[in-house]
């Protein structure tokens, strides 16, 4: 009897088992079922988590290395979302930036881009890298557009992912070369010998040329060398003799200046003042030659550590991208740092690359702001500049658009919108403006292209 019972009571106990199985089931099923619905967005009034979730950008400089060091720029990232989320975020959404140290190394570039691939950025944003080769395609496979960068590579003026808001080093040198075309008889030049350095001469030389005079001596340097002696008695040795010139092509002359000067330009990144240290020792008890250099490498924080008016870079020349540091359209970003980083030294606000990094956040808010809050990601910020979104920099810069009517005439470099610049000369131990508004080099790099 017992024998025969056994299999009886296994169907009741399985029975059993069942019932509670499917109680438990369905149960998971209607929780299951209602989160799916409310992350679809199905129940009326119930946002979707990804509503909520950060927009993704990447800000990437190089740090703690022996060349050129942009931490201001990641700093000036960082306070600049700050203050955007303080203020309502971008359609109740946050900003979120993560950095990158770049190193000044092309393997370090191509993995800060594939970070910002794998973090889902909308952009990369405000940057410093002359390793172009190295980043930008990884960016264009993950369809990440790069809006504002310092403009030290030709991929940033030649691929469709790229959104320049100034003219580069190549604005720079050729406006260089025309401020000083108006000055000097003669001009060398020391630059880095690197492959961003490489383009630096024809660029100076088209400014020159635009002036009446000859081209400059060329002379290599390392760009992380703790002395410049060699290279400062190249440049005075290839000085002296003259033939003259006129100023055209618009570039104006500089106020209380007179041609018939000997010019040594410097474009080293922070090695620059490591070069003037080299060249005053050697010219001192020889004819003054004028020097001058390209901001950036130049900086008001450098003429303050140097001796401020008794600075050795008084009367130095400097050509820049944007207007004077104490110029009243800066005032916005001299409130957001002194409320939102007012204790990060990292960030100088004289310095080109932190402005830049302003400028190209300003880009990307104004852009962000335009679109659908349900619709932001890289290819929407990126179908939005292409069908030229206008960006108002408060008078920084001239209004900013990308789209295909609006990119100059210039071959090699075909994203350039903007190829204005400045010149700023040390007076007093300042950086000031040598003439109102902007001088346009659109038609020297033009010639220089010829």
């Amino acid at each position: 009897m017992t024998g025969r019972r056994r299999p009886l009571s296994r169907p009741l106990r399985t029975t059993a088992s069942r019932s509670l199985r499917t109680r438990a089931t369905l149960a998971l099923g209607t929780m299951l079922g209602a989160a799916a619905l409310a992350g679809c967005g199905a129940l009326p009034g119930t946002a979707s988590s990804s509503d909520d979730s950060p927009i993704v950008v990447m800000t990437w400089a190089p740090e703690a290395t022996a060349a050129t060091n942009m931490p201001g720029m990641p700093a000036m990232a960082q306070a600049y979302v700050r203050w955007v989320n303080d203020n309502g975020g971008i359609h109740g959404r946050k900003l979120k930036v993560i950095t990158c140290n770049e190193r000044n190394d092309t393997v370090q570039a191509a993995r800060c881009a594939d970070q910002a691939a794998d973090a889902e950025a909308v952009a990369v944003v405000g940057s410093y890298s002359q390793h172009g080769r190295s980043f930008m395609g990884p960016l264009e496979v993950a369809g990440i557009p790069y809006i504002g960068g310092y403009g030290l590579s030709e991929e940033e003026f030649s691929s469709p992912f790229s959104y320049p808001v100034n003219g580069g080093q190549a604005a720079l040198l050729a406006g260089n070369g025309r401020q000083l075309a108006s000055v000097c008889d003669h001009v060398s030049l020391v630059r880095p010998d690197t492959i961003a350095g490489d383009e630096l001469p024809r660029l100076l030389d088209a400014g020159l040329r635009a002036g009446g005079r000859r081209p400059a001596q060329d002379i290599r340097a390392p760009e992380d060398a703790s002395d410049y002696t060699a290279q400062a008695r190249r440049a005075l040795d290839g000085l002296g003799g003259g033939t003259g010139g006129t100023t055209a092509d618009g570039a104006g002359t500089l106020s209380g200046d007179a041609s018939g000067r000997d010019c040594v330009t410097a474009a080293l990144g922070k090695r620059t003042n490591t070069f003037f240290d080299s060249f005053r020792r050697l010219q001192e008890g020889t004819p003054k030659v004028r020097i001058a250099s390209v901001l950036g490498s130049v900086r008001q924080s450098l003429v303050d550590s140097t001796g401020g008016k008794a600075s050795a870079l008084e009367g130095a020349y400097a050509t820049g991208w944007y207007p004077a540091a104490d110029d009243p359209g800066w005032r916005a970003m001299h409130r957001v740092v002194t409320e939102y980083a007012f204790d990060d030294d990292r960030i100088d606000a004289a310095d080109p690359g932190s402005q830049t990094t302003w400028i190209a956040y300003t880009a990307l808010r104004s852009v962000l702001m335009s679109l659908d809050p349900d619709d932001i990601d890289a290819r929407a910020v990126k179908r939005a500049l292409d069908r030229g979104h206008a960006v108002d920099t408060g008078g920084l810069t001239p209004k900013l658009r990308w789209g295909y009517g609006d990119l100059l005439a210039v071959p090699a470099y075909p994203r350039i919108v903007n190829a204005n610049v400045t010149y700023q000369v040390v007076r007093g131990g300042r950086l000031v403006a040598v003439r109102d508004g902007f001088v346009n080099v659109t038609k020297t790099l033009e010639r220089r292209d010829g």
